[in-house]
């Protein structure tokens, strides 16, 4: 894998290669790399920003913070034990109207990529787009993501009652203070979650260049994997 990504940055660089190399332009290979982190981005928002986006799948899904349990006698007695199923149900209902935020961003990020992210991404691991991204864009898609949140959670009266129990259980030591505002915690997963599926379609596509459905892709990754 290495090696092919070697050869696939050499492209960006060298204005001519023989062999099966030989027919792929600087231009065409920039093109295919933007190619494919439009198509990841893209379909990591689309899967993600429809209902069960997040809910549905087990890999995204934002569940209450594990610590919450040593602090179950606390919830039980507000209340808050019993209808936790509507409030994880919120959480990611919060989380799925959100992800949409992220798109622009990411495509601006794709538009601003320079020669030495190129050669970043081409010449590091798997998941070296997705740590671009992560990069660019994280901490601008957090910001987006956080106010859309705090509109879907304002909706659930639970909310309120969870940033309230879990302030005392993070002053208690039960749990780390990031994950007691409610906000804060249902952004944090949503931004995970986003990268996490974007990292998965930057898999696929090195993975299995040729099974993609742009011609221009499948020439770019599929010269520089053979």
């Amino acid at each position: 894998m290495m090696r092919s990504l070697l050869v696939m940055f050499s492209l960006v660089l060298v204005p001519a290669w023989a062999g099966d190399l030989s027919s792929l332009t600087q231009g065409e290979t920039g093109k295919g790399l933007k190619e494919a982190l439009v198509q990841g981005a893209e379909v990591a928002v689309g899967k993600l920003s429809v209902q069960d986006g997040f809910l549905g799948n087990p890999k995204v899904k934002i569940p209450l913070p594990p610590a919450l349990a040593k602090a179950e006698k606390m919830l039980r007695t507000v209340g808050l034990q019993k209808p936790a199923d509507e409030l994880v149900t919120t959480m990611n209902r919060a989380a799925e109207s959100a992800v949409v935020e992220a798109k622009p961003i990411l495509m601006d990020s794709i538009r601003k990529m320079t020669l030495e992210d190129a050669k970043a991404i081409l010449t590091g691991p798997e998941d070296s787009a997705t740590q671009y991204f992560r990069k660019s864009s994280g901490a601008a898609i957090t910001l987006k993501f956080k106010p859309k949140v705090a509109v879907a959670t304002r909706k659930v009266k639970l909310a309120k009652r969870y940033d309230k129990v879990a302030g005392q259980a993070a002053a208690l030591g039960l749990i780390e203070k990031e994950n007691a505002n409610l906000d804060d915690y249902v952004t944090q997963k949503a931004v995970d979650g986003l990268f996490l599926m974007i990292a998965d379609q930057e898999k696929a596509i090195r993975k299995d260049p040729i099974g993609q459905a742009s011609s221009l892709l499948r020439k770019v990754f599929g010269a520089a994997k053979s």
